[in-house]
C-alpha cells in the first residue's frame, strides 16, 4: 500500500508541475515543457515499481495514450491572440496538461502494478482508464487550484505573468 501512496504523490506532484508549465506564456514552449514532465514522471515511476524505462517507450506510451498533441498545440496557439489569448489559453492548456499528466501517471502506475511494461500495453483497456483518470485528474487541477489562497493561487500568479510579459518585463 505504502508503494501505491508512494506512486500517487509522484503523479500528483508532476500533474501540478505539467499544470503549471501549461501557463508558460510563450506557445510551444509550454509543451516541450510538460512532455519533459512526463516523461520524468514515468522515468521516476518506473525506478520506483523497479521497471524497465528508456525515453522513447515513454514517448511512445504517451502518444498512444493521449494523442492530444493537436489539443494541446491549439490552446497553446491561443496564447499567441495579444492579452486575452494568453489568460484564456494559459487556463486551458494548464487543466488540460495538469490532467492528462495525472491520467497517463494512473495508466503507467497500473502498468507496473501488473508487473507489465509500457510497451506491453493492450491500448483500448488503457484509453478506457486513461479517459476515467482524466476526469479525475481535471477535478484534482480545478481543486487544487481553488483551495491555493492570495499570493499562492494559480490564476492570480497567471495574471501577474502576464502582466509582466505585457510589459516586457520577460519574455
Amino acid at each position: 500500500m505504502e508503494q501505491r501512496s508512494e506512486a500517487d504523490q509522484i503523479i500528483r506532484r508532476h500533474a501540478i508541475l505539467a499544470a503549471t508549465a501549461g501557463l508558460i506564456p510563450v506557445p510551444y514552449v509550454d509543451i516541450a515543457t510538460v512532455t519533459a514532465m512526463q516523461l520524468d514522471m514515468l522515468r521516476q515511476l518506473a525506478k520506483h515499481y523497479g521497471a524497465d524505462f528508456d525515453d522513447d517507450m515513454g514517448k511512445s506510451f504517451v502518444t498512444a495514450l493521449s494523442g492530444g498533441l493537436l489539443a494541446r498545440m491549439g490552446g497553446s496557439l491561443v496564447k499567441s491572440i495579444p492579452g486575452i489569448g494568453s489568460l484564456l489559453g494559459g487556463i486551458s492548456v494548464a487543466v488540460f496538461s495538469g490532467a492528462s499528466t495525472y491520467a497517463v501517471g494512473q495508466v503507467a502506475k497500473t502498468q507496473f502494478e501488473q508487473d507489465e511494461s509500457l510497451i506491453d500495453i493492450n491500448i483500448d483497456r488503457a484509453r478506457s482508464t486513461y479517459e476515467q483518470a482524466m476526469a479525475r485528474g481535471r477535478a484534482f487541477i480545478e481543486r487544487y487550484t481553488t483551495e491555493k489562497q492570495a499570493g499562492n493561487d494559480l490564476v492570480e500568479r497567471l495574471q501577474k505573468l502576464q502582466e509582466a510579459y505585457d510589459k516586457q518585463l520577460i519574455s
